[in-house]
């Protein structure tokens, strides 16, 4: 690996760590790239999830050094996700090259402009956060297809799982962000098992890849707090903007 591939691993990494943490679409950006470098598109993706692993580790330490999370909750949730993301990853691992750029070409539209959904208000009553049975129970099967999705090709899957936590659970932005990084830590733990014994990562980029990553969901994830939910919220409209604009005309 060149000294300048590395800088622009580390580079990408870092906006894709911070993307990941507070919206999502970061590997929009470092699959294309690892592409780019040579990877073949599993390997790319298997690589990826290196980084991911890394970075949600450092994004789960970032929001409770800040005291947000959610227990025993993003638990049954990280469950749940890690068996979908076992039919993911195979499904991944096992599809042809080319398919698998179409694909993910289809996905990456879809994920992308999904729109960002405003909780609903009436009479300007605080939303009170639904985390009764029912709602537990249907997030968890949610999260179920939530990580086949991720263990299949992670590309967006950070808008998904805001969409469902502030469909379903009505969670505050910051809080449905500490929820996400910890859950995708959990899936991507099979989803990287599964590439592992398949021998689709490259360890040097991926592990490259990982401090990028790392950095910028430590400071996102902090930031995140300090800043507070309309913060967040804009920041997601204007990624979910750009990456759309990137998507159809780049």
């Amino acid at each position: 690996m060149e000294w300048f591939e590395a800088l622009l691993i580390v580079a990408v990494g870092f906006i894709a760590g911070f993307l990941n943490t507070i919206a999502g679409g970061g590997s929009l950006i470092t699959l294309p790239v690892l592409i780019l470098l040579g990877l073949p598109p599993a390997v790319a993706n298997g690589t990826n999830r290196v980084a991911i692993f890394s970075q949600n580790i450092f994004g789960v330490l970032g929001f409770r050094s800040k005291g947000v999370s959610d227990f025993p909750y993003s638990i049954t949730l990280g469950i749940s996700a890690f068996l979908g993301a076992i039919i993911g990853a195979k499904i991944a691992v096992e599809i042809p090259g080319d398919l698998f750029n179409k694909i993910l070409a289809i996905l990456i539209v879809v994920v992308v402009l999904y729109p960002i959904l405003k909780r609903p208000s009436k009479d300007d009553q605080p939303i009170l956060e639904r985390t009764g049975l029912k709602y537990r129970i249907i997030g968890t099967v949610v999260f179920f297809f939530i990580g086949i999705y991720g263990g299949f090709i992670q590309a967006g899957v950070g808008f998904i799982i805001i969409a469902a936590l502030t469909i379903i659970n009505r969670f505050t932005l910051v809080k449905t962000n500490s929820i996400k990084v910890f859950v995708v830590l959990v899936y991507t733990i099979s989803a990287l098992f599964i590439f592992i014994i398949e021998g689709k990562i490259h360890w040097g980029y991926g592990l490259v890849l990982a401090v990028g990553n790392s950095s910028g969901s430590w400071i996102a994830s902090r930031l995140s707090v300090k800043k507070g939910d309309n913060w967040v919220k804009w920041f997601i409209i204007v990624t979910v903007i750009a990456l759309a604009v990137k998507l159809w005309l780049f």
